[in-house]
């Protein structure tokens, strides 16, 4: 009974967990970084959620060019819907399509001239619309009845796919700038170089902080995939464990990374340069916004070996195709190693001062 006691006893006064605790308190005392763990993922979301939300298709905006058989032109556009048109001398038309006002022009006559840029795929997609619809109405038919099947892909909308995106990116700046920067900024402040006459252990100061950052994701993860569920109808297909289980070695990994870029840097100047030189390849590269297929092929070997495309890709198979425990087994293994690497070579080079 007494050693059962004992145990939570010990446990609150180990350096590890008081130094866990006052970062956790440190935390909460500042404003501005309670917004960008939890706050800012939030706006983002909402904002381009709003921005690229599920709405009908855009509709064809084309001109026709004034002369002999126009107005036969715009009867038979308007007559159907999805295409906005109007009439238009020879000079307002090519105003208008040179300003993007229409994405195409028809000139009316006896071979049908359509005006358009193929640079735009707004114009593209107008000629081949325009086309089919004019040919109809002047009564052709098609060798092959066709019909149409709309379908709708669960997980496919760019919500669905930006969501997993905002929580790697969470998580990455969490372990960088909560980790790397505020270990320099403690330096520069002199107060590093006093906890070494603590019976602290360096790998105390250091592991705090990778618990610190993990515990967080219980409160960041939920709000997130909350919010998301709520405001979007965002669902996730996959098991919740492998979410949280991806989530937490995501951010062992970017904690351990932060970590190693703050072993040695001495002033917050150098660590803000080397954050973002890590960051922002990551940013652009690993598929936060769009999908890093949009990249050439000689570039994918090394946007798949960063790690915050492993946890990107890792979280939007788990959450929007149902990936299971197998297909999630590596892209785990692989953050586990980052963060294991990372953090060994960090205590290693890490220096007080």
């Amino acid at each position: 009974m007494l050693a059962c006691r004992a145990v939570p006893l010990v446990i609150s006064e180990s350096p590890l967990f008081q130094l866990t605790l006052m970062r956790f308190r440190m935390f909460f005392r500042e404003p501005s970084a309670v917004f960008w763990s939890f706050g800012f993922p939030l706006v983002l979301s909402f904002v381009l959620g709003l921005a690229f939300r599920s709405r009908p298709a855009d509709p064809v905006y084309a001109a026709v060019e004034q002369g002999e058989g126009a107005a036969a032109l715009v009867k038979s556009l308007t007559a159907r819907p999805g295409v906005h048109v109007e009439l238009l001398d020879a000079g307002a038309a090519r105003a208008a399509l040179r300003s993007g006002k229409v994405a195409l022009v028809i000139v009316p006559g006896a071979t049908r001239t359509y005006r358009f840029d193929p640079a735009r795929p707004d114009s593209r997609l107008a000629r081949l619309v325009v086309d089919d619809l004019l040919q109809r109405a002047d009564g052709r038919q098609d060798p092959t009845r066709v019909t149409d099947a709309h379908f709708s892909e669960p997980g496919g909308r760019y919500i669905d796919f930006l969501i997993p995106g905002l929580i790697g990116m969470n998580i990455m700046s969490s372990g960088m700038w909560g980790v790397g920067y505020v270990i320099v900024e403690l330096r520069t402040r002199k107060l590093l170089k006093r906890m070494v006459a603590t019976p602290m252990k360096r790998w105390h100061f250091l592991v705090s902080f990778i618990l610190l950052r993990m515990a967080f994701l219980v409160l960041e993860l939920p709000l997130l995939l909350g919010f998301a569920r709520f405001v979007f109808g965002v669902t996730v297909h996959g098991p919740l464990f492998l979410v949280a289980l991806l989530a937490a070695l995501g951010s062992f990994a970017f904690a351990g990374i932060g970590i190693l870029v703050a072993s040695r840097t001495e002033n917050t100047q150098t660590v803000g340069g080397l954050i973002n030189l890590v960051t922002l390849p990551m940013f652009m590269g690993s598929g936060v916004f769009f999908s890093n297929a949009r990249f050439p092929d000689a570039m994918q070997p090394v946007i798949r070996a960063l790690p915050l495309t492993t946890l990107i890709d890792a979280l939007r198979a788990v959450m929007n195709e149902g990936a299971g425990v197998s297909r999630a087994a590596l892209p785990a293994l692989l953050l586990a190693l980052w963060g294991t690497v990372t953090t060994l070579v960090a205590l290693y080079r890490f220096r007080w001062q």
